[in-house]
């Protein structure tokens, strides 16, 4: 299957990173290379770093921006090492960073890699295949306690408690291999009522494990103001999230790093030394458009948010 993944809010990411012709970006998360397609058109002596830890991202988009060979370097990695790609890379600041958090539609779409709860494959779930431990380790190893905590914490899911239970007490009679078990379990652990709302009732839970198994939002608490640090003056980095536990990251660290003063609001003057890195710029987050979510009803939940660096 070819690595398809449209990408979301592409003209105001763009448009937000106010590309310099001759600037240092990086595309931390490169998957099909959609958002890098754009950013390279726009350089002219510049340079993209593209990251992703998705072998079959990497692949295709090396073929995708095949003509842009000599501005672009990329590398299969975790955007949280983006500190150590730069240094290896002799950059020591950039002049923009792109995350678009979402999982691709190549990702969901092919079933072997075990994200989808419509097809019933191998549970499994890894974005880097490297890793060892899958979406399987998880549902059978994880205490009840473990699972109902990511299920209610990640997946945001009122029925956790039974979910975690159902898992717990079927795996006992055998390990559950497939993402059709699970899916099954799920279903009959959420009143029938509860079951036509929302979307598909194993949403959720499959949100949760993935996030958990990919270590996503660690990740991407630990990131942002790494990321900030390494931005240019008026560099900016743009974050696109798909669900609340996401945005809700961003928009907390960007606050932090805009307004870092930890001193009681009755002091007259700041005494604790926090200074500010910079502006957030969307004070709302973007949102797509009406015409964007009839084109890709993926994009339906994304939000995008903007820093920029401080001016010196």
């Amino acid at each position: 299957m070819d690595f398809v993944h449209k990408s979301v809010l592409l003209e105001p990411t763009i448009e937000n990173l106010k590309i310099k012709p001759n600037g240092i970006y990086v595309d931390g998360t490169l998957g099909g290379g959609g958002h890098s397609y754009q950013i390279l058109k726009h350089l002219e002596k510049g340079r993209l770093i593209g990251i992703d830890q998705d072998i079959a991202a990497i692949t295709a988009a090396k073929e995708r921006l095949d003509a842009f060979e000599d501005k672009l370097t990329i590398v299969h990695s975790n955007y949280c090492e983006i500190s150590r790609i730069l240094k290896e890379q002799n950059i020591e600041k950039v002049d923009g960073i792109l995350l678009d958090l979402g999982v691709s539609s190549y990702q969901l779409d092919t079933k072997e890699r075990g994200f989808t709860y419509r097809e019933d494959v191998a549970l499994d779930m890894r974005m880097d295949q490297r890793q060892s431990v899958t979406a399987r380790n998880i549902v059978n190893e994880y205490t009840e306690l473990e699972l109902y905590r990511i299920i209610r914490d990640y997946g945001e899911e009122k029925f956790a408690k039974n979910i975690a239970k159902n898992i717990v007490k079927a795996r006992q009679k055998a390990p559950i291999e497939t993402t059709g078990e699970l899916t099954e379990l799920i279903k009959n652990s959420i009143p029938m009522k509860a079951r036509s709302t929302k979307g598909h009732p194993a949403k959720r839970t499959f949100q949760a494990i993935r996030i958990e198994l990919n270590k996503e939002l660690e990740v991407l608490n630990r990131s942002i103001d790494l990321m900030i640090d390494l931005l240019n003056p008026c560099g900016r980095l743009c974050i696109i999230t798909f669900h609340s536990l996401e945005d809700r990251i961003v928009k907390t660290r960007f606050k932090n790093n805009e307004n870092p003063c930890t001193c009681p609001p009755d002091f007259p003057v700041c005494i604790c030394g926090k200074v500010s890195k910079g502006t957030v710029i969307t004070k709302k987050p973007i949102l797509p458009t009406e015409e964007e979510i009839e084109e890709n009803s993926r994009a339906k939940s994304a939000k995008l948010r903007v820093f920029e660096a401080k001016d010196v």
